[in-house]
């Protein structure tokens, strides 16, 4: 099954409208929201999405590329197979900066795409990742789907997702403050209770392979079961 792109959403849009930024700002804001409000760090990251990445894989929410060019270059250096990328962003103007960091790289396709509505046949993709943008979606639950329903049977999904502050008081606010900036200025749709989200992962029909809560960040590793004989 195909699925066609939606129509304009007025949260989605104002969520690209949100991500208009040019791509350098972006990822310098977006490592400063690392270290305060997920409380992780870069190479964490880059570890957990690193290994999670099959022969033909689903790169979802790619922003301006800057992590995936970090993973992959980690990848090189680490010995690892090449593989066929597709990578696709609701917000154009990170796209662009995409398509200008990966305008050399060969087997990478790049797209406009919403995630809760993609137009991939059922079972196209050996892996996906969601990198830091679980929490931006306004619709989880229908991105769920559609990242379930594009990754074949064993397919696996690593995704970090940001919880509610935790910890010592002080980082408490100041991670809150930021989430508080980050939902006003549409960047954050919500943070997400440990509970709460692990749950709704469970349930969208994947089975947990790894899991670890580190800081304000849950990072987690899912694997699709195989169709029923």
């Amino acid at each position: 099954m195909v699925r066609s792109a939606s129509k304009s959403d007025p949260s989605r849009d104002n969520i690209a409208r949100a991500y208009s930024s040019p791509p350098w700002w972006y990822d310098i804001r977006g490592l400063f929201i690392l270290t305060f409000a997920y409380r992780s760090t870069l190479g964490r990251q880059v570890r957990l999405f690193g290994r999670n990445i099959g022969a033909h894989h689903l790169e979802v929410a790619i922003g301006s590329g800057s992590l995936l060019d970090i993973i992959l270059r980690w990848r090189r250096w680490k010995g690892l197979p090449q593989v066929r990328i597709v990578g696709f962003d609701y917000a154009k103007p990170m796209l662009v900066g995409a398509r200008q960091r990966f305008a050399d790289r060969r087997g990478m396709t790049l797209l406009h795409a919403d995630v809760s509505s993609l137009a991939f046949a059922d079972a196209s993709f050996d892996s996906a990742n969601i990198a830091n943008a679980m929490h931006c979606f306004p619709d989880l639950d229908g991105a769920l789907t559609e990242v379930v329903r594009v990754l074949k049977p064993g397919g696996t999904l690593a995704a970090n997702v940001l919880l509610y502050p935790r910890g010592p008081w002080l980082l408490r606010r100041i991670a809150g403050r930021i989430n508080q900036w980050g939902m006003r200025k549409g960047i954050l749709y919500t943070p997400y209770h440990h509970a709460d989200i692990r749950d709704k992962l469970i349930t969208s029909g994947l089975v947990m392979v790894a899991e670890e809560v580190c800081g304000n960040a849950y990072n987690v590793v899912l694997r699709k079961l195989p169709e029923p004989v």
